[in-house]
């Protein structure tokens, strides 16, 4: 279901259904829908609690009768439930074949885990939503979990999007490029690969080996004369001829196989091609082949791993310790390693393996294809089910095997020692932040470690194109997902300030402004705070100054317990005689060498890198626009025909109406516009 339902008085709801399109459902691939059924036929029932709501902290014994209640209503076919404490948020989703069947196993808690008893001791109401079979079930699952990371399921937090290689079908002349994002764009995709350095090796491989374009349709097109890459014998420059469609036609071909894993059989082909040309006494195309066959060596050298006959595979191994886990993903195309990637799932703790790498799995793949074969370190309940909604996703069919012997089986071990060394250097580091943060609660008398830091920083040039950071961390570092900026957009000209705008330059109005927006929200869209989006701690960049304006917009919004703290370079800007500004105390320094300190300086530096780099974005994209853009009716065309004939937006400006008829492409009513702009009646 696409949006939460807010659940109705008991009389008006209970045992009442109906017919919905959820967008959970949606998210699976337009093949897994078509296939699955899913859209426009999946049968929703709410539930409303039979108890009043109250504290979240109910008692067991509240939650099980509340369940207890509402079984009767429950139909004995396949769908997915979900459970709601007193807030409405959401605390578990899970799938069954018989939703009663399943529900009822909640009501004894006896049998029940601690994790699960809690769940239910906080349960305040019960949604279901009917599907036609235990696979839409299982999709719909996987969707709300992503969507809602509810705090009792398995989580996995992945925002990653892998690189590609693409090799373009849309053009005579082929191109071979890195590849990040959907797929819209027309050609073959090869991957994934597990890092962009992978990716950057094998294009440059690729373009030794197979002497294929990287340029952009444009560049290829205004070419009068090879380029460099020509030169150092990484392009055959088909952008001047120097090789006809046919030729370059096979090189694409070779480079297709050799990403499609025949990476042996075109090494032969090169081979015979040497030999032969040397043959011919044609040494200098002897050794082009030559240089070709040690690129692609050179490649296969970096795979680590390589098994043959492997085909498109990944490698999935789970290991578990301290109630943490890692999995670590290898990625196999063609026989050839891609590389691997550490993934760290949440809510763990007290979870037996299946659990975890099945939560996983589903999730992993609900946004990205599954090759046709999945390995996986541990056995997995319901493989079955989860192997054909792996297939309904993909479109082709897909085997999960667990190998227990055999270069499949190494393989496995292989990713378990990635996953055991991954989760104890996160285990180490872990602990070092946890101590860091206890530093940070000492220094600035919290009750407890702060769990959330916000830090702000502001960046502008002389009060032009202001912007405002924002950046996070946490207990597991910094929290790159939860940065925000803020374009300032109160920041009128020193000329002509409206009421209410911000003087060019004043980085306190900027800081109230950024402020504001950020808090005004969160009162707004968690006003209890309980959505895991408000800080423990607020750090400013600056001084007394930037304390008070800060101090000012939390008076006028009414929060009064968030630790706020500014940080302040000493004299001369000079790191690490830092003054640190918290209300009711005087201002202090933290000895030089204290751990602490050196943590704060990163979270201020990381604020500032991220603040400049937001406002040099800003200020590239408005170099290539000009005052033309604000004339409505005057596009691209327009505003070319008009810069090229008066040289610049100021000769525009300055132009004559005459002298705008005058313009090709350029009416009379355009040109009548465009003078109005520049001199305005009045």
């Amino acid at each position: 279901m696409g949006e939460e339902q807010t659940a109705a008085p008991a009389s008006a709801v209970r045992g009442s259904t109906e017919t919905v399109s959820p967008h959970d459902a949606q998210a699976t691939t337009s093949a897994a829908r078509r296939a699955a059924g899913i859209a426009g036929s999946v049968a929703a029932t709410v539930l409303a609690p039979a108890l009043p709501r109250g504290d979240p902290d109910r008692p067991l014994a509240s939650g099980v009768e509340l369940l207890r209640a509402q079984i009767r209503h429950l139909p004995m076919g396949p769908g997915v439930y979900r459970m709601s404490d007193a807030r409405g948020t959401v605390l578990y989703v899970g799938k069954a074949a018989s939703l009663r069947k399943r529900v009822v196993a909640y009501t004894h808690p006896e049998r029940l885990p601690n994790r699960l008893r809690r769940m239910v001791a906080e349960t305040a109401a019960l949604e279901i939503v009917q599907t036609h079979t235990e696979v839409e079930a299982l999709l719909l699952e996987i969707n709300l979990i992503k969507r809602l990371k509810p705090r009792y399921n398995v989580l996995l937090r992945d925002d990653k999007s892998f690189p590609h290689i693409l090799l373009t079908g849309d053009t005579d002349w082929p191109q071979v490029t890195k590849h990040r994002g959907a797929r819209t764009a027309k050609g073959d995709y090869f991957g994934p690969f597990a890092s962009a350095g992978a990716v950057n090796r094998t294009l440059t491989a690729l373009q030794r080996a197979f002497l294929l374009r990287s340029c952009s349709d444009a560049i290829f097109n205004a070419r009068t004369r090879p380029c460099l890459l020509h030169q150092i014998k990484r392009c055959s420059a088909p952008c001047v001829g120097r090789i006809s469609r046919e030729d370059y036609a096979g090189l694409v071909d070779q480079a297709h196989g050799f990403l499609k894993g025949e990476s042996q059989t075109i090494q032969q082909t090169l081979s015979d091609e040497m030999q032969a040309a040397s043959e011919a006494m044609d040494f200098e195309s002897a050794a082009l082949y030559r240089d070709r066959i040690r690129a692609l060596a050179h490649v296969q050298s970096h795979q680590e791993i390589n098994v043959e006959g492997l085909g498109d595979a990944d490698v999935v191994a789970l290991h578990q310790e301290g109630g943490q886990a890692c999995v670590q993903v290898f990625f196999f195309r063609g026989g050839q390693n891609f590389g691997n990637h550490a993934y760290f799932p949440t809510h763990v703790q007290n979870l037996e393996p299946d659990e975890v790498l099945a939560g996983f799995v589903g999730q992993f793949y609900s946004d990205r294809p599954p090759p046709r074969l999945v390995l996986i370190s541990h056995p997995v309940a319901e493989i079955e089910l989860l192997t054909e909604a792996l297939a309904l996703q993909a479109g082709h069919a897909v085997r999960i095997e667990r190998p227990q012997r055999g270069h499949k089986r190494k393989l496995i071990e292989r990713a378990e020692l990635n996953a055991r060394e991954a989760l104890g250097r996160r285990v180490a580091e872990s602990a070092g932040q946890a101590r860091l943060l206890a530093g940070v609660a000492d220094a600035f008398g919290l009750g407890a470690p702060p769990q959330r830091i916000e830090v702000y920083d502001n960046s502008h040039i002389g009060g032009t194109m202001a912007v405002g950071g924002m950046i996070v961390a946490g207990p597991e570092g910094l929290m790159k997902g939860a940065y925000r900026k803020f374009n300032i957009r109160s920041a009128g000209t020193a000329a002509n300030l409206e009421p209410g705008e911000i003087t060019p330059g004043d980085d306190y109005g900027m800081m109230r402004e950024v402020l504001n927006r950020r808090f005004a929200r969160a009162l707004k869209e968690d006003p209890d705070r309980s959505g895991g989006s408000w800080p423990d701690l607020v750090l400013i960049d600056g001084g007394l100054g930037q304390l008070n304006a800060a101090r000012k917009v939390f008076e006028e919004l009414g929060i009064a317990d968030l630790a706020l703290v500014a940080i302040a370079k000493g004299p001369d800007r000079d790191a690490g005689r830092e003054r640190f500004f918290i209300a009711g105390r005087e201002p202090f320094m933290l000895p030089p060498n204290d751990p602490t300190l050196y943590f704060l300086q990163r979270l201020r530096d990381e604020a500032h890198r991220f603040a400049i780099g937001t406002h040099r974005a800003r200020r590239t994209k408005a170099i290539g626009q000009s005052t033309l853009d604000e004339i409505a009716g005057i596009g691209a065309a327009r505003k070319r025909a008009l810069l090229h004939h008066f040289g610049s937006a100021k000769g525009v400006s300055r132009a004559g109406l005459t002298d705008l008829e005058a313009v090709p492409g350029i009416s009379s009513s355009v040109a009548k516009k465009v003078y109005d702009h520049f001199h305005p009646q009045g």
